[in-house]
């Protein structure tokens, strides 16, 4: 670093630091109805010499706006809005960082996701086996009896520069008395010999329904678990490791959020999902929500939990909630994204596509009549036209005699949705959540179905043109990782973690629609129009300061994009870089071996070149004794990097650093 950057570093940190936020209980948590005059109350914060894309189409580009008891009171030039501060104004210099509205993720699994984020080793943004396999070596060693080491999903082989995932011998020589569970997309799951014993699976074991639990020829399991295509043998087996104190659910909750929050997202849509019953387990982020101690909006789908009892959930949850229940930071949206079980396809590419059930249509029908009946929004999974087709059968029958009459109802996935049902789609003034499933699985698909097949998996520019509302996220926790950045640049460039191109031209968005899918239009599909998306006067003052300028680095860079300084309703929630010593504390991971405390969450290279290359040591183990790597291959972390040469750059089984 030059010495002219460093005193560039050194007075940003002087001028954040200089820099406090002034919290307000009632205002940073007030609901926009019961928002303030705009034009009658001095700003509480002020954020100037920044480059705000604001997604207001009036007032397109910014550099400084006016914050008042949590929302934008004025956004335009700094001149015009200094206008509003007075002498108990907080002001923060931004040194001309880009800034955008908060993301929104359409389709997370956060509250589910929360309870369990501490105990998670994440390989998410891993760029290789190796580096991948000594984290996993390192937290066997911290983990304490009879506690698990578990990889919950968010990868995929494919980001490996190995291109391959680990052996179940390679798992049990690092881990010969630790029980290790590592979830692979929503297709397999690795289980060593001490999860096997932990799991009681053994030669007795009978498959269930949909999955297969791979034995030995001499019918001994051997830790590897397929679904075919059910995913409920992984959710089953995963459901039998140990789970966190009430306490340490809580502070495992508000990491995952933080950790959010440091990707730049302000606000999620929960989809429910298997083993997360209300409201029970609800009570977590209930209590945060009571305490004022959310850092993000949460809109909350409910997801029925049991195959024959949906009739039953859903006219009881009917009548203790109502869409909307709640405020700004905490509210009921409707029911979904499980339905009905006899309606739920599965998105494991590697298995042939499912067939539904005959008693398809009988079921969904009989929910769907309660919850139009009831004026409740829904959504429903599913990834496979045929699918598609059968719901909308269901839907139309169903409008026929109670008229959906502007209740906002959207499928999740579709990704083989065809041009014939968007318009279905569009004439009932329905929706698409569309996720980016396919950068996880996408060489998955076209080794299946072929590339021109996968040219259109999902066809997220078609829907726009044809009038259906679309709105972006990522299925986070397992099937794919939470990183809004991996879908926005997956929108962008149609390419797999792996590189992989997938789409022409033609299927992709610019940056700033793109960028819209992830703020502005997602507000549909949590009835939150006009409230929150944009950097807009009136609206929620939800944004990102972001680390580098999404709108000019490289493709490849907008991965690694993340945000320092994230504020929610007015409220700085997340700082680093300059602004870092504006950030809350947060209090250590519970318990103190956690992989959070020592790994952090999803994995982003550092930016300068002298990092880079300590990373490129760090992340190939070259101070050890491994004889396959040597430091030219420092370039190990980018995402153009080969790995076809396996004898001259990884060796001819893969690097063995974390081995040795």
């Amino acid at each position: 670093m030059s010495e002219n950057e460093i005193n560039v570093r050194r007075r940003r940190v002087l001028q954040a630091a200089g820099a406090t936020l002034l919290l307000s209980k009632t205002g940073a948590f007030a609901d926009l109805s019961k928002g303030p005059s705009m034009n009658s109350i001095s700003a509480q914060l002020i954020l100037r010499n920044g480059q705000f894309t604001t997604l207001d189409r009036q007032n397109p580009q910014a550099t400084a706006v006016a914050i008042a008891d949590g929302h934008f009171s004025a956004v335009g030039s700094d001149d015009e809005v200094m206008r509003h501060a007075d002498s108990a104004t907080q002001i923060i210099d931004l040194n001309r960082r880009r800034v955008i509205p908060g993301l929104i993720d359409s389709h997370l699994h956060l509250i589910r996701g929360g309870l369990n984020y501490n105990l998670e080793l994440r390989w998410d943004g891993i760029p290789s086996l190796a580096d991948a396999m000594r984290r996993l070596k390192e937290q066997v060693a911290r983990t304490p009896a009879p506690q698990w080491v578990r990889v919950v999903g968010g990868f995929t082989e494919m980001q490996f520069a190995e291109r391959r995932l680990p052996t179940l011998d390679e798992i049990n020589a690092v881990a010969p008395d630790t029980p290790v569970f590592i979830l692979h997309l929503y297709d397999r799951a690795l289980l060593n010999r001490a999860a096997l014993r932990a799991c009681g699976y053994d030669r007795d074991t009978p498959n269930p329904p949909g999955g297969l639990i791979a034995k030995n020829a001499n019918g001994e399991p051997t830790g590897l678990l397929l679904a075919e295509p059910n995913a409920l043998i992984l959710y089953s087996a995963l459901a039998r490791g140990p789970k966190l104190p009430y306490d340490y659910q809580i502070n495992s909750t508000r990491h995952f959020m933080r950790e959010m929050n440091r990707l730049g997202v302000t606000s999620v849509i929960d989809a429910g999902g298997g083993y997360q019953n209300y409201p029970d387990d609800y009570r977590i982020i209930e209590e945060l929500h009571h305490a004022k101690e959310l850092t993000l909006r949460i809109a909350y789908n409910l997801f029925t939990q049991k195959a024959g009892e949906e009739i039953a959930d859903f006219t009881q949850w009917t009548k203790m909630l109502k869409p909307g229940d709640g405020d700004g930071y905490y509210r009921h949206n409707g029911a979904g994204e499980m339905l009905v079980f006899s309606a739920a396809d599965f998105e494991d590419f590697r298995m042939s596509r499912p067939d539904m059930p005959p008693n398809m249509e009988n079921d969904l029908e009989a929910v769907v009549r309660i919850l139009v009946s009831n004026r409740w929004p829904f959504r429903l999974h599913a990834t496979y036209n045929e699918t598609i087709s059968r719901a909308l059968d269901v839907f139309e029958k169903v409008n026929r005699d109670i008229p959906f009459d502007g209740i906002h109802w959207f499928f999740d996935h579709a990704e083989t949705v065809t041009d014939i049902n968007l318009e279905r789609i569009a004439k009932l003034s329905g929706g698409i959540a569309i996720q980016h499933r396919m950068a996880y699985q996408g060489e998955f698909f076209v080794q299946r179905y072929g590339s021109k097949a996968a040219e259109r998996t999902p066809p997220y520019q078609r829907m726009l043109a044809m009038g259906v509302k679309v709105g972006a996220g990522t299925d986070a926790t397992r099937v794919a990782s939470y990183d809004p950045w991996n879908a926005l640049y997956w929108l962008t460039t149609g390419r797999t973690l792996g590189g992989l191109p997938l789409y022409p031209s033609a299927n992709l968005v610019d940056r700033e629609t793109a960028l819209r899918l992830y703020t502005q239009a997602n507000t549909w599909f949590s009835n939150e129009e006009g409230i929150k998306g944009q950097i807009k006067t009136g609206q929620y003052a939800d944004l990102a300061v972001l680390s580098a300028d999404y709108f000019t680095v490289p493709e490849n860079e907008i991965r690694q994009l993340v945000s320092v300084l994230t504020i929610v309703g007015g409220r700085i929630v997340y700082g680093d870089d300059e602004f870092n010593a504006l950030s809350p504390p947060l209090p250590p991971a519970m318990p103190d071996w956690s992989p959070v405390n020592h790994f952090g969450g999803y994995f982003k290279p550092v930016a300068s070149d002298a990092a880079s290359h300590q990373f490129a040591q760090t992340a190939c183990g070259c101070g050890s004794r491994c004889s396959v790597h040597g430091h030219a291959h420092g370039r190990a972390y980018q995402a153009a990097v080969s790995a076809d040469d396996q004898r001259g750059f990884w060796g001819t089984l893969g690097c063995s650093c974390w081995a040795v």
